[in-house]
């Protein structure tokens, strides 16, 4: 793929795969690129949040003073948020809290941490009813008259959220009801906190129609076509993330809840893994390389220019890490691996981080969703519902009540 952030190389060999079926799906492809450019420019269509025209509602300078954030929400409301701060992480100046579980431990240290009106609380959910973000809301005992340290996040319809939000006259944010949770990270969902966090939010949204530009769209078929064939032949189960990034981890889970609901259906899907290096090459790297070959991996790392070296001339003992910096380590590492899966027919795909900026993060996000995407609709599901995780909620609802 070309870009001037990432470099994405594409080795899932394509001798394991059926050749009959890679040329149907090929066919199917073209016709679902033409599907994704109209879906772009349709409002009412989720692949509207990838539109540059898109408008998102950032009236919210008056927010800007505060420099702690609490985050609550679950799943896609906040998953994207927990990925771009910790991308960049060394570049925000504020303290920020995220609520993505329900965890007393993290509400009792909250209170005793912080002045609860000096922080700024971020309370997202699509639906409104989500019971975690309800149930985190209402434990830390925020919710009063005309706040003005409250943002609330969620669609515009009879919720609970929005009733509360009514109720109290808290400022609202609509949540476009045609994006769904899980790909809202570059709507007001993940703008609204990024740009909170001191971020530029144009920059991050200034790429995000690059891998659908006709110079990328042969790496976008290649690699969805592949994967879906993988899927297809029930061969192949697991989707490792191995990350050689840190700066990536929160991010890969953002992708791991994307591609497990909106693929994870009809008896199809991946189970994606996130796996750290090189600390998982001492633990798990035996089974990937000699165990079940029913997996296959994208491989994450970040082009570090970081001149800091290993000097041991003082300890006076001859070592091959004497002079090298860590990264350089952790690259000869990431090649070694690579080596072995090449000799091994291990099917993987190589992503390199050029830049931490903000334009890589919103061409990253947006690759996912698209590929996603289409995936999905090669497999015949559809990657926009999540029928199972619905039925649960029905449940749970039923034992509280």
């Amino acid at each position: 793929m070309i870009s001037n952030n990432l470099f994405l190389k594409n080795n899932i060999n394509s001798k394991k795969l059926k050749n009959f079926s890679i040329k149907s799906l090929s066919k199917k492809f073209d016709k679902i690129f033409l599907e994704i450019s109209k879906d772009l420019k349709d409002s009412k269509k989720t692949l509207n949040v990838l539109n540059n025209k898109l408008k998102l509602n950032l009236n919210i300078n008056k927010f800007k003073k505060y420099k702690k954030i609490a985050i609550i929400g679950m799943g896609g409301s906040i998953l994207g948020s927990e990925a771009i701060y910790n991308f960049f992480k060394k570049k925000i100046k504020k303290k920020v809290y995220f609520f993505n579980d329900i965890d007393e431990n993290k509400i009792s240290d909250l209170k005793k941490k912080e002045n609860l009106s000096k922080v700024l609380f971020i309370i997202i959910s699509k639906s409104g009813n989500t019971i975690e973000t309800l149930s985190n809301t209402f434990s830390l005992k925020i919710l009063k008259k005309n706040s003005k340290n409250i943002i609330i996040i969620s669609e515009k319809k009879n919720n609970l959220l929005f009733s509360i939000s009514k109720k109290f006259n808290l400022f609202f944010v609509e949540h476009n009801n045609y994006i769904g949770g899980r790909y809202s990270v570059l709507s007001e969902v993940g703008m609204v906190p990024a740009y909170l966090m001191g971020l530029n939010i144009s920059k991050i949204r200034s790429n995000i129609q690059n891998c659908l530009r006709l110079k990328n769209k042969f790496f976008l078929k290649e690699s969805t076509t592949k994967i879906a064939n993988l899927i297809k032949s029930k061969k192949f189960g697991s989707l490792i993330f191995l990350n050689y990034c840190p700066e990536l981890e929160k991010l890969l889970f953002w992708c791991q809840q994307l591609i497990a609901e909106s693929l994870g259906k009809k008896n199809k899907g991946l189970l994606p893994i996130i796996s750290n290096a090189p600390k998982d090459h001492h633990s798990l790297l035996q089974l990937y390389l000699d165990g079940p070959k029913d997996k296959f991996f994208n491989i994450f790392s970040f082009k570090n220019n970081s001149k800091e070296k290993i000097n041991i001339d003082k300890i006076k003992i001859k070592s091959f890490l004497n002079k090298k910096n860590l990264n350089t380590i952790k690259n000869a590492q990431k090649n070694s691996l690579i080596k072995a899966f090449e000799k091994k027919n291990i099917p993987f795909r190589e992503f390199k981080i050029k830049n931490i900026k903000e334009e890589v993060i919103g061409e990253f996000f947006a690759l996912f969703i698209v590929e996603t995407i289409i995936i999905g609709k090669l497999l015949n599901i559809n990657p926009f519902d999540q029928p199972a995780v619905e039925q649960v909620k029905i449940y749970t609802k039923k034992l509280l009540s």
